[in-house]
């Protein structure tokens, strides 16, 4: 993981985790009594509107969930304490349950809920804090977290757990990391800012793991490799250590985001009906304090020091362990409501599995039982400490709104009001610090060890400073024994010179008078010697090239003869291939002619249907309002029998793939049929998949590039509008140019039912969450502003279907924070057609306009754009005109929730 700034350290931690929370021999384990207050406050007391102007955070009681009085409200200490937060309606209730009142009420002056059984009868239950969809996530830390954030900083364990139903706001409660905007900041991020503001990097510690439970299987989120920890209980305290879990030294909050970012990254989560991003694991941060009490570190001994000194220097330090542990629990779900299938349903069922042992659990320890059955879960055994056991733990429920969860909103009301009713007692967890007491007895022996040294050199440098006085002495006498002997071996090397120069000059005069002979004889015989040389040279040379030549011309006539043997095969073969090809062709050619003449045939019959049909019938060419898929199958469905038994019985008799192949004839009447045909078949939804697996699309996305026909290309585009239905071939259409495509065929166009089919194909295609981007960067909105100049009532309807689609995705994904900016129909320009076309005298149109001006005007960053194109006034009218209930109310709810709306109404004086 990437470190900011380097100033975290990661590591396995090898050994139990109790070491970081257990105490020694020297240990002590004090109850936290109602009534404590530390000596010393580790936060400064600021007051706060929510809390009361005297509230502090460390004058909280033990259990408290809000700062205030020092006493626990129920008397009874390290009681479990459980607050409710309502979420507010989303974008999908707002629509559904427009008609219903929500589930709950609260009151949180009265620190009550009522949840609704009907119409006329309530239930009313009791929480320690009642926190109502308004409530700030600082307003949620205050009341819920801080009170334990300051007990781990004074020795205590501390357990903050969020439950309630999927979807409710578990994670963003907890686990928000506020990069947009610092107020949304969750318990965990704020949390730690309060911890290392508290902690003196010289002598405290923070350590963190992030941990998740899946399936029954512990696994690392900081190590994904480390996918099965082991829980290891203490036989003696019961306390639960983690031994193979990684833990992070945090010395800064840069450093401590990372880590929740990579954790998050490693979380399993999946879409579901209830929540896009539902988490499929309990998530457990566990944030160990290590700190040294203040005021009571023993004095250091000066340099000359005492034995009173020196016996307080030995005392170790005093240090305070706590550990912190946030857990965000997977969200209860049904399974019929979730829609889980597969490998979801098996996730849901270990979630709820999981969620009905720590139900169990509590429900024992809340009823005093003799037996609780903690052991059932890996879930209850690492949450031992926080019900029942020695640690300080707030229980946050989330509920939703929505009347159609009425039942998960009741069970998790219990699960509160039971959690409520667990008693823990909490222990101070303190013990002396004798590694740091070795580290300051090091340190003395370091300043020991170097005076020695310092002493130990000082004499060295003196012994050095004797032996090389010594040394010079030694040398002074050795150079003048040397001087003496050079002196007395010059004389005698000088009479030895001058003894062998006489005997060399005898020597010289000797041989002089023998050299002359001599010399003449050797050059004559080296002469004899480089004449023989030569000739021998020059015959070696022309014996080598002879054999080159003789091996080169060995080799081509070995070549040659391959090449020989090789050709002759080859014309064998291609003989035979050419036969083989013959062969082929004439039985080719005698398909083609069967198939013709049977396309031939079905054209036939189906030009007399049409015929029959146009004589008894409309002269409007039979169609729905909003796609051209509903023309087909209408088609098909009027031309009687006879048309569609004709193509059935062609496509069992001639095989589709056949029927494909005759799509690229080099006959432009065989062509036609082909395509039609393939345009009837893919109005059965039975034959679509198999026409995409044959390869039908790629050859109608070619028949629209490669033909000029006007007929081709308003049935081809037909039939891509039938496939475009599905969205897996969406996703084909786009990955090979089909927009491209299409608005190449629609600028050429000239035939308004052509332009139809090529719209619709296109509104298809803007339904797909997916191909947003893509679709807008090759053009698909400006081919749709481009076909409205046709003017046709039909071709209109199709152009605002795909534009409505288009806003309604983009709608979707600006509320679950996916898309940002403005909407990409206003840059490309189609607000001002939306608005001019809103009050449209045929319904398809102005139905589809209007529902995109809804979506278009959910999105607060659109609010400009749309009220100086005059969109407004049209928002009025949707508002109060509007024939259909849900636009009408989107569209009033849309005007009353936005700002810039409301003042735009204001300000042009319009009475809403």
């Amino acid at each position: 993981m990437a470190s900011g700034g380097g100033n975290n350290r990661i590591g396995t931690h090898r050994n139990s985790l109790k070491g970081t929370t257990t105490t020694s021999t020297a240990s002590t384990d004090k109850p936290l009594s109602v009534n404590s207050n530390p000596s010393k406050p580790a936060f400064k007391n600021k007051s706060s509107p929510l809390t009361g102007a005297s509230s502090g955070l460390r004058k909280s009681s033990p259990g408290s969930l809000g700062g205030g009085a020092a006493k626990d409200d129920a008397g009874v200490p390290g009681r479990v304490r459980v607050a409710v937060r309502l979420r507010p309606r989303n974008a999908e209730e707002s629509v559904a349950d427009a008609d219903f009142a929500d589930c709950v009420e609260l009151q949180p002056e009265l620190k009550r809920l009522k949840l609704r059984k009907n119409n006329w009868d309530t239930d009313t239950y009791e929480f320690d804090e009642v926190l109502t969809e308004f409530a700030s996530q600082k307003r949620v830390y205050e009341v819920v977290a801080k009170p334990v954030v300051e007990g781990v900083l004074d020795g205590y364990n501390g357990t903050i757990m969020a439950y309630g139903q999927t979807g409710t706001g578990k994670t963003y409660t907890l686990g928000r990391l506020g990069e947009e905007d610092t107020a949304n900041r969750g318990i965990m991020v704020r949390a730690m800012e309060d911890i290392l503001a508290e902690v003196s990097p010289e002598i405290d510690s923070v350590l963190v793991s992030y941990l998740q439970l899946y399936m029954e299987s512990l696994q690392d989120l900081l190590d994904p490799t480390n996918d099965n920890i082991s829980i290891v209980e203490e036989p003696k305290s019961g306390d639960v250590s983690l031994p193979g879990a990684t833990l992070v030294e945090i010395r800064d909050q840069q450093s401590f985001l990372e880590l929740l970012r990579l954790g998050e990254a490693h979380r399993h989560a999946a879409n579901t009906k209830l929540n896009t991003e539902s988490s499929r694991s309990h998530a457990l941060l566990m944030v160990h304090v290590k700190r040294t009490v203040k005021g009571r570190e023993p004095a250091h001994s000066s340099d000359n020091g005492n034995s009173t000194s020196m016996a307080r220097s030995l005392r170790p330090p005093l240090v305070r362990k706590g550990k912190l542990v946030v857990v965000d629990l997977a969200g209860s779900e049904r399974i019929d409501k979730s829609g889980s299938d597969g490998h979801t349903r098996e996730e849901a069922k270990s979630i709820n599995l999981s969620l009905s042992a720590l139900g169990k659990c509590i429900n024992a320890l809340a009823e005093n039982s003799a037996h609780v059955p903690v052991r059932d879960s890996k879930l209850t055994r690492l949450l031992r400490d926080s019900f029942g056991g020695t640690a300080r733990t707030s229980l946050v429920i989330t509920v939703g709104p929505s009347p159609r969860h009425r039942g998960e909103t009741a069970s998790t009301i219990m699960f509160g009001q039971r959690a409520m009713k667990v008693e823990n007692m909490l222990k101070l967890k303190e013990e002396f610090d004798y590694k740091s007491l070795a580290r300051r007895l090091d340190i003395q022996l370091d300043k020991l060890i170097m005076e020695h040294e310092r002493k130990q050199k000082a004499f060295e440098v003196e012994i050095e400073r004797i032996t090389a006085e010594a040394q010079n002495r030694i040398s002074e006498a050795e150079r003048n024994y040397a001087d003496a002997v050079e002196t007395e071996r010059l004389k005698y090397q000088k009479d030895y010179m001058e003894s062998i120069k006489k005997l060399e000059e005898k020597w010289m005069m000797n041989q002089q008078n023998q050299g002359n002979e001599r010399k003449e004889q050797m050059v004559h015989i080296a002469e004899e010697v480089a004449e023989v040389k030569k000739l021998l040279s020059k015959e070696t040379s022309l014996r080598k090239a002879a054999k080159e030549e003789v091996y080169n011309l060995k080799s081509q006539l070995a070549q040659l003869k391959m090449s020989e043997a090789s050709a002759n095969s080859e014309i064998l073969k291609l003989r035979k291939m050419v036969e083989d090809e013959v062969c082929q062709k004439q039985k080719l050619e005698g398909e083609i002619l069967m198939l013709q003449s049977q396309l031939l045939h079905l054209s036939f019959e189906a030009n007399e249907t049409r015929k029959r049909l146009d004589g008894g019938g409309p002269g409007k060419v039979p169609g729905g309002e909003d796609s051209p898929v509903s023309q087909v199958r209408s088609q098909l469905k009027d031309s009687g029998n006879g048309e569609k038994a004709s193509v059935a019985k062609l496509f069992e008799q001639v095989g589709l793939q056949k029927i494909l192949s005759l799509l690229e004839a080099e006959d432009a009447d065989v062509r036609i049929h082909a395509v039609k045909v393939v345009a009837n078949l893919a109005a059965e939804e039975t034959n679509q998949q198999k026409i995409v697996e044959a390869g039908g699309l790629k050859s109608l996305l070619m028949l629209l590039g490669s033909s000029k026909d006007e007929t081709i290309h308003r049935v081809a585009a037909g039939a891509i509008a039938n496939l475009a239905m599905n969205e897996k071939n969406q996703e084909l259409i786009m990955s090979q140019g089909g927009i491209s495509l299409l608005s190449t065929t629609a600028s050429h166009a000239k035939d308004p039912q052509t332009l139809r089919m090529v719209a619709g194909a296109i509104a298809n295609l803007c339904g797909n969450d997916k191909l947003q981007t893509k679709l807008r960067g090759e053009g698909g909105i400006k081919a749709l502003l481009e076909i409205v100049k046709c003017g046709h009532p039909d071709v209109l309807a199709q152009v605002a279907r795909g534009i409505a689609n288009f806003a309604k995705c983009e709608s979707r994904a600006s509320t679950q924070g996916s898309k940002t900016g403005r909407s990409l129909l206003i840059e490309d320009g189609a607000l001002p057609w939306i608005v001019q076309n809103a009050n449209s005298d045929a319904s398809p149109i102005r139905r589809h306009i209007e529902l995109a001006l809804c979506h278009l005007a959910q999105h607060e960053v659109n609010a400009k754009d749309m009220i100086s194109e005059g969109a407004l006034w049209e928002l009025v009218r949707i508002s109060q005109d509007c024939p259909r209930e849900d636009i009408r109310t989107l569209a009033h709810r849309t005007l009353a929730s936005s700002p810039d709306f409301i003042a735009g109404l204001k300000r042009l004086r319009i009475d809403y």
